[in-house]
């Protein structure tokens, strides 16, 4: 029996709609999605976003890091695809945060990794402070961006030539999308959904997961005074 075909709640129909479209279509090209790790990255920025990407049309998913073994800040570890100095043409590119991140900002050949990937990026995405990594080289420089509002006052400091703003879910400005903390990044990889593919298939992928879509980027209840 085809899994579509699986009875829940009594409706073979429901699920068939929350299910198919474009997961079971092999005749097009990936998507392309190639998502940054590092010791101490915070699992849900990487892991949240994944969950929700992982359910577009033709998604495939790369971790690239600087060895093959990577601990989360929580413990779990990942194994990556690539490793550095590779540089990947992709449609997406995931910029998670965490602690680690405090560390990262000086190293300097990371940064300039970044920046070589950043340009063969078609979108780049971050979450948390995920945009402390990306405000330490120039790509943000003239940019609209956010970032974790506990994290605000640090992160913004690295940068003064992004355009940081203080009240949003997310941020989506042309080429960057960058999120809030944490669970922000999965409300933006919603966004994005709906931005590649349209939003039926972001409500789609919204209900397959049982997750409640905050879908407006001005709905920020975290945030901060400057």
């Amino acid at each position: 029996m085809n899994r579509r075909d699986v009875l829940i709640g009594g409706s073979a129909a429901l699920v068939s709609a929350v299910l198919s479209p474009s997961v079971f279509s092999n005749d097009k090209p990936k998507h392309q999605v190639l998502a940054l790790v590092f010791d101490d990255y915070e699992t849900l920025d990487l892991h949240g976003p994944i969950e929700m990407l992982g359910h577009m049309p033709n998604a495939q998913i790369s971790l690239v890091g600087s060895q093959s073994i990577v601990r989360s800040y929580q413990g779990p570890k990942v194994v990556t695809d690539r490793q550095f100095p590779d540089v990947v043409p992709c449609d997406l590119f995931l910029v998670p945060g965490g602690i680690g991140t405090r560390k990262l900002v000086e190293d300097k050949a990371l940064t300039a990794w970044l920046a070589k990937q950043c340009k063969v990026s078609k979108k780049v995405f971050s979450v948390c402070t995920g945009s402390a990594l990306l405000a330490k080289t120039d790509v943000l420089n003239g940019v609209s961006a956010t970032t974790n509002k506990m994290a605000y006052a640090w992160v913004t400091s690295l940068n003064s030539q992004v355009t940081w703003q203080p009240t949003a879910r997310w941020v989506d400005d042309g080429k960057f999308l960058t999120s809030s903390g944490v669970s922000a990044g999965i409300d933006a990889a919603l966004h994005y959904i709906k931005q590649t593919f349209g939003e039926a298939e972001a409500r789609r992928i919204e209900q397959l997961t049982e997750y409640q879509w905050n879908s407006d980027s001005h709905n920020d209840p975290y945030a901060i005074s400057v």
